[in-house]
C-alpha cells in the first residue's frame, strides 16, 4: 500500500489480485489516453496520470509479492514470465501517460489529428455527479443507462479509489467522477443528468494536407493494432495459445512497419506546413503507440517460448473485471451463416469480438460488422461476465481454450 508520505509498503496481497487489477487498469489507460487527444481534454488526461500513478503502486506491490514467493531457482524460473507481464503492464501505463502529456503540456498536434480520430474512437467524457443529480444513491442496474441511452460507465473515480468496469450492482454517489462512453446523443443526455450542465461536444475540424492525413491515418491504424495486440496477448496467456501469441508478434511487426511509413509522411508534411513544430505531438503519439505493441509481445513472451502460462497469470486474466472469452459457434445457432453486424453482437451482448479463428489455421483480426460467421468458427471476445454468458447462449457452443 502507499503510505501518507507517498512511500509504497509491502502488504500481503495475492499476486493474482494485483495482476488482474493491472490488466484492467492498463486497458483503461489506452482508451483514456487516446480519448484525451481526440477531445483535447485536460480532464481526461488528468485521469490518465492519476491511473498511471496507481499503476506504479500496483507494479511495486506485484514485484514485492513475487519476491516473497520465490524461494528457489525453480521458483524463479517459473515466476520470470510473470515478472514480464508485470513489466509490460507498466510500460503500457507509461506510454499512456506520455500520450496524456501531449495534451496537458500542449505539445503540438495538427488539427487533422482530431478530425480523423473520431472515426476510430467512441466519444468518452468525464462527468461529476452533482448533489442535484437523480443518479445519487442509484445503482447502475436501476438506472439502466446502457439500454436506454447506449452509454456505458466504464469507470468511476471515487475519492482516491477507482472502480473499473462497474456492474449493475454498483451504486453512484455525489462527487463520483464518471467516465462515460457512447454515442454523442446519449452522452449529452447522461452528462446533463449527472452534472446538471449541458454537454458541448467539440467541433471536429476539417482535414487538410494529404501527407499529414496519411501520417495521421497511420497513427490511427497503429493505435487499433496495438490495442488489439494487447487484447490478443492476454488471450494467448489465458488460453496458453502459441498461435494467438504469434498473431501478437505479427501485429507488432505491422505496427513497426506503419511507424516507418508514418515517419516518411510526417517529414514530407513538415516541408509544407506553416509550423513544423506543430507536428511534434504526432511523433510522441507514434512512439508511445509503438511501445504499447512492444509491451503486448512481452505479455505473450512465456507462451512464445514454450514456458506455458503460470497459473497465477491465467487466473488473474480470467478473474479481471473485463473478461476475454473463447466461444465456438455451434451449427444452426443464431450466429451460424450470418454476420456480426446482422446479429448486432456488440449491441445485444456488450461483447466486442476482437478476432475470429476459422479452423484449422485462418484468423480474422479486427472483424467488423460485415464479417461472416459460420459453424465451428471460434470467436475471441472481450467484455463483461454477463455479456460473455449472453454471447455463449447465442453462439450455442462451449467456451474454453484456443
Amino acid at each position: 500500500m502507499e503510505s501518507a508520505s507517498g512511500e509504497v509498503e509491502y502488504e500481503p496481497r495475492s499476486v493474482k489480485e494485483v495482476l488482474a487489477e493491472m490488466k484492467d487498469t492498463a486497458e483503461l489507460l489506452i482508451d483514456l489516453s487516446f480519448s484525451a487527444v481526440l477531445h483535447g481534454s485536460d480532464d481526461i488526461a488528468t485521469e490518465v496520470l492519476a491511473l498511471e500513478r496507481k499503476m506504479g503502486v500496483l507494479e511495486l506491490q506485484a514485484r514485492m509479492s513475487l519476491l516473497m514467493a520465490a524461494r528457489s531457482p525453480e521458483d524463479a524460473e517459473e515466476l520470470a514470465p510473470v515478472l514480464g507481464v508485470v513489466g509490460a503492464a507498466e510500460k503500457i501505463s507509461d506510454a499512456a501517460g506520455d500520450i496524456a502529456k501531449v495534451v496537458l503540456e500542449d505539445i503540438g498536434l495538427p488539427q487533422t489529428m482530431r478530425a480523423t480520430l473520431p472515426e476510430a474512437i467512441e466519444t468518452l467524457v468525464r462527468a461529476s455527479v452533482a448533489e442535484t443529480s437523480p443518479f445519487g444513491g442509484q445503482t447502475l442496474g436501476a438506472l439502466n443507462l446502457e439500454t436506454e441511452t447506449g452509454v456505458r460507465i466504464i469507470a468511476i473515480h471515487r475519492g482516491g479509489d477507482w472502480i473499473l468496469n462497474p456492474d449493475r450492482n454498483t451504486d453512484l454517489r455525489v462527487d463520483d467522477r464518471l467516465l462515460l462512453r457512447g454515442p454523442d446523443e446519449g452522452i449529452a443526455d447522461v452528462y446533463e443528468r449527472a452534472t446538471g450542465e449541458r454537454y458541448e461536444p467539440p467541433d471536429p475540424p476539417e482535414a487538410g494536407d494529404t501527407d499529414l492525413e496519411r501520417a495521421v491515418d497511420s497513427i490511427v491504424l497503429m493505435k487499433n493494432m496495438s490495442e488489439l495486440a494487447v487484447d490478443l496477448a492476454y488471450g494467448s496467456v489465458l488460453f496458453d495459445s502459441a498461435e494467438v501469441a504469434e498473431e501478437v508478434v505479427e501485429l507488432e511487426a505491422e505496427v513497426d512497419a506503419l511507424q516507418s511509413r508514418f515517419e516518411a509522411w510526417t517529414l514530407q508534411a513538415a516541408s509544407h506546413v506553416d509550423d513544423p513544430v506543430s507536428l511534434r505531438g504526432l511523433v510522441h503519439l507514434a512512439n508511445s503507440t509503438e511501445v504499447i505493441s512492444d509491451a503486448a509481445v512481452e505479455i505473450s513472451e512465456g507462451v512464445l517460448h514454450g514456458l506455458g502460462t503460470h497459473p497465477v497469470v491465467e487466473q488473474a486474466v480470467q478473474e479481471s473485471d473485463e473478461v476475454i472469452v473463447r466461444v465456438t459457434v455451434a451449427r444452426e445457432s443464431a450466429f451460424d451463416g450470418t454476420t456480426l453486424g446482422e446479429e448486432r453482437v456488440e449491441t445485444e451482448t456488450g461483447m466486442r469480438v476482437i478476432a475470429v479463428r476459422r479452423p484449422p489455421d485462418d484468423w480474422v483480426i479486427s472483424p467488423g460488422p460485415a464479417t461472416e460467421v459460420h459453424a465451428s468458427d471460434v470467436l475471441l471476445a472481450k467484455g463483461t461476465r454477463s455479456g460473455a454468458e449472453r454471447l455463449e447462449e447465442l453462439a450455442g457452443g462451449p467456451s474454453g481454450g484456443v
